[in-house]
C-alpha cells in the first residue's frame, strides 16, 4: 500500500465527513518489520489500509486510533517488540497517531439577513455550511457550501436525521416566525447536536420553553438550546449579530476539544 493511496483515503474521508486516524512509524530502534515512516489508515470500524507490522502491537495501535477519533487529539505510543507483542525482532518503535479532521457542519434553519450573515461568516471561519431556507427564495444568494428547502418540522427531522447531526454539529435557528423557531428547536432537540442556538430575546426563550415543555421535553433537554444564541458583544446588525454566534461556536468547539485532549505533546492533524 503506497502513500499516495493513503492520502487519497484520507481525502476521501473527509469529504465524506467519516471518521479515521492515520498511523505513523517515527522511530524504529533495532530490528523491526516496517521502518521510519511506515503508515497504516485506520477507519471509524477498525478496518486498515496499509500496515505498521502486524502483531500485537498492530492492534493496540488500531485500539488507540479509535480513541483518538473519539477525542480529537493526536497521541504517541512505544512499543517493545517482544514476544508478548507478537514479535521476535528485538527493536523498539514509536508511532504517532493523528485524527483525520473533519470540519465541523453548522445547519442555519432560516435564511433571512441574520441567516445568511451567519453562513457567511462560519464559513469564512472553516465550518462546512448547510443552509436550510424555510421560507424560500432568499437562500440561493447565501455563501453555503448546500442549500436546503424545508418547509415542515418533519422534513427537517428528516433531513437532520440524513445529515448525521452529531454531537460534532451546531446548529443555528434565525427564522422570520417565531413558531417557525419554535418548531426547528424542537426538531433539533431530537438530535445530539452539540450545539443549539435560537436568535432572539430573553422574552422569546420563555416563551419558547413553554412552547417545549408542552411538546414533552424536560428542563435538561431545553438546557440545551442557546438562546439568545451568541456572545454579548452589543451587535445590532445582521453582520455584528454573526460575529457574535459564530465566535460563540468557535469557543464552543474548542471547549470540547480541549477536554478531551490529554497528550499536550506533538499536537497536530492530519
Amino acid at each position: 500500500m503506497d502513500d499516495l493511496h493513503l492520502y487519497e483515503e484520507i481525502v476521501r474521508l473527509k469529504k465524506a465527513r467519516l471518521p479515521g486516524a492515520l498511523a505513523t512509524i517515527v522511530k524504529a530502534v533495532g530490528s523491526s518489520p516496517r521502518k521510519t515512516g511506515a503508515k497504516m489508515l485506520v477507519y471509524g470500524d477498525g478496518a486498515i489500509s496499509g500496515t505498521i507490522g502486524g502483531g500485537k502491537t498492530e492492534a493496540e495501535t488500531i485500539a488507540a486510533a479509535l480513541q483518538v477519533m473519539g477525542s480529537g487529539a493526536p497521541r504517541s505510543l512505544s512499543f517493545a517488540l517482544t514476544e508478548e507483542h507478537g514479535h521476535v525482532c528485538g527493536g523498539n518503535v514509536t508511532i504517532y497517531l493523528e485524527p483525520v479532521t473533519v470540519s465541523p457542519v453548522v445547519f442555519v434553519v432560516g435564511a433571512g439577513h441574520v441567516g445568511r450573515a451567519v453562513a457567511r461568516a462560519a464559513g469564512e471561519a472553516g465550518f462546512l455550511v448547510t443552509l436550510i431556507d424555510t421560507a424560500g427564495g432568499k437562500a440561493e444568494f447565501a455563501a453555503a457550501d448546500e442549500v436546503r428547502r424545508c418547509a415542515t418540522s418533519a422534513e427537517l427531522t428528516t433531513l437532520f436525521r440524513d445529515a448525521r447531526a452529531d454531537g460534532h454539529a451546531f446548529i443555528f435557528i434565525s427564522t422570520s416566525d417565531h413558531q417557525e423557531d419554535f418548531t426547528a428547536a424542537a426538531a433539533s432537540l431530537a438530535t445530539t447536536a452539540g450545539y443549539i442556538g435560537v436568535l432572539g430575546s430573553a422574552r422569546k426563550r420563555q416563551a419558547m420553553e413553554l412552547y417545549l415543555q408542552g411538546k414533552g421535553f424536560g428542563g435538561e433537554d431545553i438546557k440545551r438550546i442557546i438562546s439568545p444564541a451568541g456572545l454579548d458583544i452589543k451587535a445590532e446588525t445582521p453582520e455584528e449579530i454573526a460575529v457574535s454566534v459564530v465566535a460563540q461556536m468557535i469557543l464552543h468547539r474548542r471547549s470540547a476539544h480541549a477536554a478531551h485532549c490529554r497528550d499536550r505533546a506533538g499536537r497536530g492533524s492530519v
